[in-house]
């Protein structure tokens, strides 16, 4: 392992964690973690695959009736306690992350709090799971309705928030009673194997955690074709959403999908320019562009387009890029040269396409940066506005009517964040009713909270994470008729 200057080294973990032990892939084989901003290794971490991932899910279904049994003041309680550990630790995981992933240290101390609340959340709502009385049928019956946990839940994560799309899962899922296999990108597996080292230093019984890394397609054929996994919470592409849909169908899992974003940020007539500007800097900007809820399409009234372009290429010239572990850096690189490449191509066929490029500031050397951009005179005939970017590139359209916008916004597949900024209250209802995205900013450009439902709508996936909803995707509802009472 890497010295990564932690004040608590224990955190950097690269062997498996299954059943409540680390062990190392039965092949012995292992893959690196690269640090972004500079090609540095930072860790070796055990490549586990089929036989890894079903004693995983063999541990989780062992340990699945006793987590069920515990009260739900008793799992509250260990989930606080995760929450204590993981603030308490803010500034290490947040270093991991910044070393695996590339956001700026800040950024990602951010995440680690937010990440963290999820956890605290869930606490709260584990004594809240509620039955029902029903009215009764005839007079010699009475019906209750239970909710009990799906059973062994099987959780995939991405590269771009590894701290808390986790807990995002993990959480729910523990509060509900259900037991967990945990599969994280190959990209960030560091900053999961941390919060399996906590929940390990909490007391988290033996195998309600699994963390299992490595071979993709190995382990996520295990997890979506074993009868013993009845739920998998996915969130990553559209495309391979659909993949791991077709592949649950065998078993009819429950599934929660957060997939792909094509978000439109309009700003009418009437918006306040100036919150606009910072709206769109912290939705479009963060995480280097790297968000599913990122600003993809800025659409702005004819009449305003010019004062806002000018006010967002000054803003946009602002930032600082460089490694997030420095002082002063507003982004970070790219998670991997194939994803700067990907932007590149990007820009380019918007440019062969008439679109003129406002390049913002420059960039340290290092394979993975991405220069923020500003692209101007774009049109529907661009990738841009059809696909999601997935980096540091600002689009701007131009509309002339509400409905013009309102249909350039719907224009497309996705469904998962939207924003728009309007001071006519009777616009800002109109407007909010008629997008199609299961997530919409009114004059607010960070719309992620624990106390909201995030998900979306069409092809950007099913089921909500966060807020009371979120315990629904691991719970299972059960009638109780009670007969022969007159």
């Amino acid at each position: 392992m890497t010295d990564l200057n932690l004040s608590d080294p224990a955190l950097l973990r690269g062997q498996a964690y299954i059943d409540g032990k680390w062990v190392d892939a039965a092949s012995g084989e292992t893959f690196t973690v690269d640090n972004p901003a500079n090609g540095e290794v930072l860790a070796e971490v055990a490549y586990c695959g089929e036989a890894e991932t079903k004693t995983a899910i063999d541990a989780a279904n062992a340990a699945q009736p006793a987590w069920a049994a515990k009260t739900p003041k008793e799992r509250a309680k260990l989930l606080r306690d995760l929450f204590n550990i993981m603030m308490a630790n803010q500034q290490d995981l947040a270093r991991i992350l910044t070393l695996e992933q590339g956001k700026p240290l800040t950024e990602a101390a951010g995440e680690i709090a937010y990440g963290a609340n999820y956890i605290e959340w869930f606490a709260e709502e584990a004594k809240r799971i509620h039955g029902e009385v029903l009215a009764p049928p005839t007079g010699d019956k009475r019906v209750v309705v239970i909710r009990q946990p799906v059973g062994v839940a099987a959780l995939i994560t991405p590269w771009n928030f590894p701290n808390a799309m986790l807990t995002r899962k993990i959480a729910p899922a523990l509060a509900a009673g259900c037991t967990v296999v945990c599969k994280p990108a190959s990209e960030t597996p560091l900053s999961a194997l941390a919060i399996a080292e906590l929940c390990d230093r909490v007391g988290i019984p033996t195998g309600v955690v699994n963390i299992v890394c490595g071979n993709t397609r190995a382990i996520g054929g295990e997890l979506t074709s074993s009868p013993i996994v009845k739920k998998l919470s996915f969130t990553g592409s559209t495309g391979v959403g659909k993949m791991l849909t077709e592949q649950c169908s065998g078993t009819l899992k429950r599934l929660s999908m957060e997939l792909g974003g094509n978000a439109p940020f309009i700003i009418f007539e009437d918006a306040d320019l100036d919150l606009a500007i910072k709206g769109v800097m912290a939705s479009k900007f963060r995480n280097a562009g790297q968000t599913c809820v990122c600003t993809n399409r800025i659409l702005v009234h004819e009449n305003v387009k010019d004062a806002f372009v000018e006010k967002l290429l000054a803003a946009t010239n602002k930032l600082t890029v460089g490694n997030g572990l420095d002082e002063g850096v507003d982004l970070g690189p790219l998670v991997s040269v194939k994803a700067r490449k990907t932007v590149e191509e990007f820009v380019e066929d918007a440019v062969s396409k008439g679109a003129k490029v406002h390049e913002g500031p420059s960039t340290p050397n290092g394979e993975c940066y991405s220069r923020p951009l500003v692209l101007t005179d774009a049109t529907k005939e661009m990738r841009v506005f059809s696909e999601e970017i997935f980096g540091p590139v600002a689009p701007v359209f131009s509309f002339s009517t509400d409905e013009e916008a309102i249909a350039m916004a719907n224009d497309t597949e996705f469904g998962l964040a939207s924003y728009f900024y309007s001071n006519n209250v009777a616009r800002c209802w109109k407007t909010a009713e008629a997008l199609e995205y299961g997530m919409v900013g009114i004059n607010e450009g960070i719309i992620s909270n624990e106390m909201a439902p995030f998900g979306g709508v069409k092809e950007s996936g099913q089921g909500r994470e966060g807020s009371h909803h979120g315990l629904d995707d691991y719970l299972e509802v059960k009638s109780l008729t009670f007969g022969g009472l007159s």
